[in-house]
């Protein structure tokens, strides 16, 4: 009997580094396994776009584009390289105008990517619609994506085989172009037999000729069985990962969907020796890479509170950096209402961070003290329309804290009239930063916004955590270091006006001391950080005369910017920080005098 070839997708390079590494990986590093997974048979990878966009930029001070031409090279003309957009987000956690949506499909076409997996975090078709006609009008394949989730324990109204077919008919209602179909289970929480039931219905109403996909992780526990189910349903393809970036958080591994497969009517296609022998030189690669334990782990809890593997290893990573990861259990717990409340969209990036980052206030600053923007916005109509109306008490408050009111208007039409968006506004950033103007550089800064800037303007920043060997001491009359900066370790070899860390060179211009501005008023009172982060800007300078609530500075902490506020009215004294700077809780910023 003839077995049903199933089409792999290899999602190591994209996904399993988000899922386990938080797509903090040098591009360098992982090419030796991508060559020898192309040796091993495989033709098809997901390797661009999510947060291998911004991550590279913001974790490894590599530019983004750069990286996928690197992966291009590496593999071949022939390969089937994919990326993941998020509709009107496209790669970013803010949406975008329709200039922006469209020179992003342009550039990622021109940097070697072949499909782009395109989503809507909300299921809105709207913000499917004009983003999946540029996929295809810049010459790209698309694969239109439904997302999918289950709902915390008790809730019903969305997400249910009835929700996707009502998505699926609104996608060919509209008309958009596709190549393929995906259901993405970003959370891997989606219970088997609806996945089976989805996917045969979807099959019904398309035919014999589409081709169906299926993508889920490992973190409920119940992915692997999942994929199964969605076989059984009619898919032809599914994603799968290798070691040391499969299971958990990440997808089911290669080697154990084939080892499931055995004795069935499906057949995975691939020369299993030759993919052991890959995920040997793939774990070489990465051994000196920090693995967080919490991605490995199945976490049950993740079924009530429906958090990425994506995104929780993202946000670890964060919470370590800002020392407050003795605070996940509880941002986990917080998420399930906070998803309830939020109108059911689908706990995938950028949702998924809108939920994160609630429940990080929620926790940090008491329940519904303080809305993330992203939350806020979404509740209020920004993003779209969310599957079930959001809490109408939360929405108030968003309404409230944002000054915004609630719109129905479409996303795109939105971004069109911001004067702070789209190529226009790009364009200034990067001249104003004195910064060559074209078309990569336009989307790094409309999409990374300052932090883009900053890594343009060559003050990128290295979060890459490994687990680096101890290196030789300035005692013993070296000159390379293990330096260890809140907890993270960087190998720093210093040669002359030149530095390396970890792998990668920059000028040095050291100076004696650098002297902070400063003047007296008379008795200042101390601006602290109420919670960890990094000083994304500073908007007032030493002199300047401010009323009570006056923003001092921003901080990022989580992908959020939270504004430092001036306590009362006053001039500012000094200024104790810089941009750049990392800072924890209750560390002065700055002070104010009366």
């Amino acid at each position: 009997m003839s077995k049903k070839l199933i089409k792999v997708m290899d999602t190591s390079f994209r996904d399993g580094f988000q899922s386990v590494y938080g797509a903090r990986v040098f591009v360098e590093d992982f090419l030796p396994a991508l060559k020898s997974a192309v040796e091993a048979g495989i033709k098809h990878f997901e390797t661009a776009g999510g947060a291998r966009f911004q991550s590279p930029v913001f974790y490894c001070n590599e530019n983004a584009f750069e990286t996928m031409d690197k992966i291009r090279e590496a593999v071949g003309p022939d390969v089937n390289l994919q990326s993941l957009a998020r509709g009107v987000n496209v790669v970013g956690l803010d949406s975008q105008p329709r200039d922006m949506i469209n020179l992003h499909a342009k550039l990622f076409k021109k940097h070697g990517v072949t499909t782009i997996r395109n989503f809507d975090a909300l299921n809105d078709v709207n913000n499917l619609i004009y983003s999946g006609r540029c996929i295809k009008d810049n010459g790209l394949k698309h694969e239109v994506t439904i997302t999918m989730m289950e709902l915390p324990i008790g809730c019903t109204g969305a997400h249910d085989v009835p929700f996707y077919e009502r998505v699926l008919r609104s996608i060919l209602d509209a008309g958009i172009p596709f190549d393929s179909i995906a259901f993405k289970d970003a959370s891997g929480t989606s219970a088997p037999r609806k996945v089976y039931e989805t996917i045969k219905r979807t099959r019904e109403i398309l035919g014999s000729d589409a081709h169906i996909r299926f993508h889920s992780h490992e973190t409920a526990g119940t992915g692997l069985a999942a994929y199964l189910a969605a076989l059984d349903g009619g898919a032809d393809g599914i994603d799968l990962a290798m070691k040391p970036v499969s299971g958990g958080t990440a997808q089911p591994d290669i080697v154990s969907m084939w080892h499931a497969l055995k004795g069935t009517e499906y057949d995975l296609g691939i020369d299993i020796k030759k993919i052991l022998e890959t995920e040997e030189i793939f774990k070489e690669c990465m051994k000196d890479y920090f693995l967080p334990p919490e991605a490995l782990a199945v976490n049950p809890m993740i079924i009530s509170s429906p958090l990425p593997g994506g995104a929780l290893t993202a946000n670890t990573q964060m919470m370590r950096d800002n020392g407050v990861m003795d605070k996940f259990p509880e941002v986990v717990a917080a998420m399930k209402e906070v998803v309830e409340k939020g109108g059911f969209g689908t706990s995938v990036t950028p949702v998924s961070q809108f939920y994160f980052q609630q429940a990080f206030n929620n926790v940090m600053f008491g329940s519904w003290k303080k809305i993330a923007e992203g939350y806020g916005k979404m509740v209020l109509g920004y993003f779209g329309k969310t599957p079930c109306e959001p809490d109408i008490e939360v929405v108030k408050i968003a309404e409230e804290q944002l000054g915004l009111a609630p719109t129905k208007e479409l996303v795109v039409d939105l971004n069109d009239k911001d004067p702070n968006k789209g190529i226009k506004a790009a364009t200034k950033m990067l001249e104003d930063a004195g910064l060559e103007v074209n078309d990569e550089n336009i989307f790094i800064a409309g999409a990374c916004k300052e932090k883009g800037i900053m890594f343009l303007q060559g003050k990128g920043q290295i979060g890459v955590r490994k687990n680096l060997p101890a290196a030789k001491s300035a005692a013993a009359g070296g000159n390379e270091y293990t330096v260890k900066v809140n907890g993270k370790a960087y190998a720093v070899k210093l040669d002359g006006d030149k530095a390396t860390v970890n792998g990668k060179s920059y000028d040095v211009d050291v100076k004696a001391g650098i002297e902070k501005q400063a003047i007296s008023t008379g008795e200042g009172e101390d601006v602290k950080a109420g919670v960890p982060g990094n000083v994304l800007r500073i908007e007032a300078s030493v002199g300047d005369s401010l009323a009570e609530g006056d923003v001092i500075m921003v901080l990022e902490a989580m992908k959020m910017e939270i504004e430092i506020k001036a306590p009362k009215a006053g001039t500012v004294q000094s200024i104790v920080v810089s941009q750049g700077d990392k800072v924890v809780t209750g560390q002065t910023l700055a002070v104010i005098g009366g």
